[in-house]
């Protein structure tokens, strides 16, 4: 069985835009190797957001090179659009997987009619490294409705699953190096065992509620990070939980990061700055 390593996140709040109050429970920055393949888990909410008459809050037109974004909805609504011709609402259950790729230009708002209802929103942004030899594929968008994630239930609880596979149950996202990434649901008092593979990065990140992993509890906006060592983790739910399961085969290479773009090198960082203000990496059509 894989063991604890660490609990990692209760970082302080920021706001990205004005639409998404964030609290970053990791990042590339502090550990890249042991991470890998993951370099950002943001936890925007729960909140409750007001009605609004105005525009749409989010944030507007920004670039990406060399990873992918995966945006997970548990409440509320979130519009995307990007220089690829990717784009729609997302509601609660769905999900979009962003591959930025060679570069791609995008941007993220409250959904018209969610601003105007106002209510509970609750988001998740995860950052998926690209492997080096795919650090410049073509952008590229996946709308994954909430009716397309296959459920996998056991005894008090379910996993849906997103990407990856839990025995026959494979998940609709498609990835260009192994994750695993679950939805799951805790009744009261469950206890089960999650089969996670030998050699991923393996974490569990609890969203509500609080668990118990190998003797240490885990609350909210908190993440267990797990040994690579070892198959699957047991898991006791001290309460109703919502966790988010994430697992993935470590990807090779250097990572070095500047604001929306990770590469390899300080001269691949260099070219995508040149290549986003001559813009290479793709501009928003006209809205």
């Amino acid at each position: 069985m894989k063991t604890l390593v660490d609990v990692i996140g209760k970082s302080m709040g920021h706001w990205v835009g004005d639409g998404f109050p964030v609290r970053s429970l990791f990042s590339y920055q502090q550990d890249a190797e042991a991470l890998s393949p993951f370099l950002l888990f943001d936890h925007a909410g729960p909140r409750n957001f007001e009605p609004h008459a105005g525009p749409p809050r989010g944030v507007g037109a920004h670039p990406h090179r060399g990873f992918e974004t995966v945006t997970i909805v548990y409440d509320g609504e979130v519009s995307h659009r990007d220089s690829a011709g990717g784009g729609g609402t997302i509601g609660r259950g769905d999900v979009q997987w962003m591959t930025a790729g060679h570069g791609v230009v995008h941007e993220e708002f409250h959904s018209a009619g969610f601003s105007r209802s106002g209510g509970p929103f609750h988001v998740v942004q995860l950052w998926l490294n690209l492997p080096p030899e795919h650090k410049l594929a073509p952008p590229a968008y996946q709308a994954i409705t909430a009716d397309n994630i296959p459920v996998r239930s056991f005894e008090r609880g379910i996993a849906r699953i997103i990407a990856g596979e839990w025995g026959d149950t494979r998940g609709p996202a498609r990835s260009f190096s192994p994750v695993n990434l679950w939805d799951v649901r805790l009744a009261a008092d469950a206890e089960v065992t999650l089969p996670l593979p030998e050699g991923h990065t393996s974490m569990v990140a609890v969203l509500n509620g609080h668990v118990t992993i190998g003797g240490t509890g885990v609350g909210a906006s908190e993440i267990a990070r797990l040994t690579r060592d070892g198959e699957g983790v047991s898991i006791h739910a001290d309460g109703e939980a919502t966790l988010l399961v994430l697992t993935g085969a470590p990807v090779e290479g250097a990572v070095v990061g500047y604001g929306p773009f990770v590469m390899t090198s300080e001269t691949e960082i260099r070219e995508a700055i040149d290549d986003y203000n001559a813009g290479r990496c793709g501009a928003m059509a006209p809205a």
